[in-house]
């Protein structure tokens, strides 16, 4: 096992950004698939149960209506996508895309207790998840990895800021 850590050890992977980049890469590829079904009869149909259940989106119906409230979080979708993208040149843009990540992720996690039919009763119910429940366990990885570029971006803008404050207090020689 030590050849294979030692060898790992020697190869980029562990040499500079390359999981920054790819997690957020991947970021912007899911939001991009994800906004690109709200537009689509399917998928506001498919959303009915989350929204009627989401305690903090449930009402969306009343306001928008079904299909409105799924082009809503189509164009929302594609908006943190597009600020997580342009965070690989900015990452004070790259922040607003992992907040707006982080309150998608808090909201579609918090559907996962009220949502009906979830806990498979021929398995005994909970944890034994089916369903809707199932697809929705995906974000809380998702919640993870939008903490985890947020945390990323503040930092960098912070250490950059930090950098330029010390280069405009320095006195010119």
């Amino acid at each position: 096992m030590n050849w294979l850590i030692n060898l790992l050890a020697k190869t980029r992977l562990l040499k500079g950004d390359l999981d920054y980049h790819l997690v957020r890469a991947s970021m912007v590829i899911i939001y991009f698939f994800f906004g690109y079904q709200k537009w689509f009869d399917y998928e506001a149909q498919g959303l009915i149960p989350f929204f009627t259940h989401g305690p903090l989106i449930f009402w969306m119906y009343p306001v928008f209506g079904i299909k409105g409230s799924s082009y809503f979080l189509g164009v929302s979708e594609w908006l943190f996508g597009a600020l997580l993208l342009a965070g690989f040149w900015n990452k004070k843009l790259g922040v607003l895309g992992a907040l707006g990540s982080v309150f998608t992720f808090i909201t579609t996690v918090t559907i996962i207790p009220f949502m009906p039919d979830g806990w498979a009763p021929s398995a005994g119910g909970f944890p034994a998840m089916v369903g809707n429940v199932a697809f929705l366990m995906k974000d809380v990885v998702l919640l993870a990895v939008s903490i985890y570029l947020l945390k990323q971006d503040l930092v960098r803008v912070l250490e950059h800021d930090t950098a330029r404050a010390s280069l405009i207090a320095e006195p010119a020689r």
